[in-house]
């Protein structure tokens, strides 16, 4: 029955024969197979892959045109077999896409080793190149191709160089790798093993390779040291182009290397004696030299005493007269100048510096030619609340305060008299060199009326009468130029109460008057007619009689006065 069965079968028999024949074929598909090659046909090599099937491969893809030259009847090759079957019963199978897969897996252990990988530059796309890394495509962006930006990468392509992988993406076929990588690590190598070689302290000779604001950069033979600006020379360098050009040999001194950072400091100042040594020696406290102005700053200015040694002259130390102003303003860049050193700090490299202090200080001048006593004129600069600014020689002050305009009116009232710009006369009343004060008095010119025993209890003056009040009179006496104010008041106008009437006066009037009182601390006079008739009667009386002889008051008064206007 089995024979039956075998020499006339089912088509469910039929089936499973095919599957036990075929099976296992899906798998295989996507997969790099071993094939034999059974001939060789004009271009093609055809390849049994054991699938009761065989396939057709370009021979250019086992090594070009002349592939008959490498394959043969009967060799085995690895092809990748993309389907068992197309429409014409072929295999479809391709060793490209083997060598690729081939590649892949072994760049893959590559990868994870973190290794590098031989490759060729084979093109150029969009933002970078096309690298061949034995069948597979890599891509390798423009700045990833060396330490530096390449101008012409036609030498590199082409030529079988190491590359490191830094991207693998098998599913969308994505591989990215860098040259410039391996140059760097090369280079750490490298500069590694030169920074071993230095010390701190060595002299060698470099060439310059770059300038900057802050330095150069010095190939000390396959490794850079930077020289900075301030190490270039002792003397105040702007820029480093005014010492170095690029392609310059220097003679350079190591000064520090970092171990971590492999950073070198270099110098060439340090080559030469330093011009610090024995400053306090070569610029005394109190000595003049000259300099030149090398820098100005808002604070001051720096002064160039030799090559490599400045001192700072400040603001505050510039000039006598002129305050609160720029640097600018009194010297400018490059100006030989004169100037006292006033301090030294060799350890911090410093030089305090004056200006000033070279020209004769103008308060030494003005009280030389103007003694304290003396008189002087000028012009009105200021009136403040606390005074007048006047305007004296060179470009100096002096203040007359609120006390010393007038001896007699209140300082607000007597600062009013005077208009900024008029020209005045003032005493010189005192001179502070140290604080650089002139003190001015005007009301001094005319002397002080309260001095002396210019006006003494008893003495009896003629005033003129200046304002007139309820309570009182306000008059005036004294000299001109220096007068005295007073102020009677209403009980002491007249020894008979119906003469006290303040409204009996007019402005102008003159009037006699005793001083009953002298307060020189409070510059006060007190003046009363009163007073005065009392003691014209008490004289009279002792010269012409009293009431008790019989002579009445009307006859000794009438005598007194007319004795009185006899002698006038």
């Amino acid at each position: 029955m089995a024979d039956d069965l075998s020499l006339n079968p089912s088509r469910d028999d039929f089936a499973a024969l095919l599957d036990e024949s075929l099976g296992g074929r899906d798998l295989m598909e996507g997969q790099v197979v071993h094939g034999k090659v059974v001939a060789i046909e004009k271009d093609f090599a055809i390849i049994d892959v054991g699938l009761k099937t065989e396939g057709r491969v370009p021979l250019k893809e086992f090594g070009g045109e002349d592939g008959k030259a490498v394959l043969k009847p009967g060799d085995t090759v690895e092809v990748f077999l993309e389907r068992v079957e197309n429409a014409l019963g072929e295999a479809v199978i391709s060793r490209e896409k083997a060598r690729r897969e081939e590649a892949w897996t072994r760049l893959e252990a590559v990868y994870e080793k973190n290794e590098p990988v031989m490759g060729v530059i084979v093109g150029r796309v969009k933002g970078g190149f096309t690298v061949d890394l034995g069948g597979a495509s890599a891509f390798l962006p423009g700045s990833q191709v060396d330490i530096r930006p390449v101008r012409d990468v036609g030498p590199l392509m082409g030529r079988e160089q190491p590359f490191a992988i830094l991207k693998m993406d098998r599913p969308r076929g994505n591989i990215v790798v860098s040259r410039r990588a391996i140059l760097e690590e090369a280079r750490a190598e490298q500069r590694t093993e030169l920074v071993s070689q230095l010390q701190e302290g060595e002299v060698r000779e470099g060439v310059v390779k770059n300038i900057t604001d802050y330095g150069a950069f010095v190939d000390l033979g396959g490794i850079d040291g930077l020289l900075h600006v301030t190490d270039m020379s002792w003397k105040r360098v702007s820029h480093p182009s005014q010492v170095l050009a690029v392609g310059d040999t220097v003679k350079v001194q190591i000064v520090k290397i970092n171990p971590e950072t492999q950073r070198i400091s270099l110098g060439m100042k340090q080559l030469q004696s330093d011009p610090w040594d024995g400053v306090e020696a070569k610029y005394p406290v109190g000595a003049k030299f000259k300099g030149r102005i090398t820098n100005i700053t808002d604070y001051g200015a720096f002064v160039e005493l030799e090559p490599g040694v400045e001192g700072l002259v400040h603001v505050s130390e510039m000039s006598w007269t002129k305050k609160n102003v720029h640097p600018g303003k009194i010297v400018s860049t490059s100006q030989e100048v004169e100037v006292v050193v006033l301090d030294v700090d060799a350890s911090k490299r410093r030089i305090s510096l004056g200006l000033k202090q070279a020209m004769q200080n103008p308060w030494d001048s003005f009280l030389e030619a103007h003694p304290i006593g003396s008189t002087v004129e000028g012009e009105v600069k200021n009136a403040t609340e606390f005074g007048l600014f006047i305007g004296l020689d060179n470009d100096i002050d002096g203040m007359v305060h609120l006390s010393d305009l007038d001896w007699t009116a209140p300082g607000e009232e007597a600062i009013a008299r005077y208009q900024k710009g008029e020209m005045v006369k003032a005493k010189v009343l005192d001179v502070d060199v140290e604080k650089e004060r002139i003190s001015l008095g005007i009301k001094q010119l005319a002397g002080d009326p309260m001095q002396g025993d210019s006006y003494r209890k008893g003495q009896t003056v003629t005033c003129t009468v200046t304002e007139i009040t309820s309570g009182g009179i306000e008059v005036k006496f004294g000299e001109d130029e220096a007068p005295m104010t007073a102020f009677i008041r209403k009980s002491d106008l007249s020894r008979d109460r119906a003469d006290q009437r303040p409204e009996r006066f007019a402005v102008g009037d003159r009037v006699d008057a005793m001083i009953s009182n002298v307060d020189k601390a409070a510059r006060r006079v007190s003046l009363s007619v009163k007073a005065l008739e009392m003691a014209e009667e008490k004289v009279a009386i002792e010269q012409f009689g009293s009431s008790d002889s019989g002579a009445s008051l009307g006859d000794i008064l009438g005598a007194a006065l007319r004795e009185k206007a006899q002698k006038e």
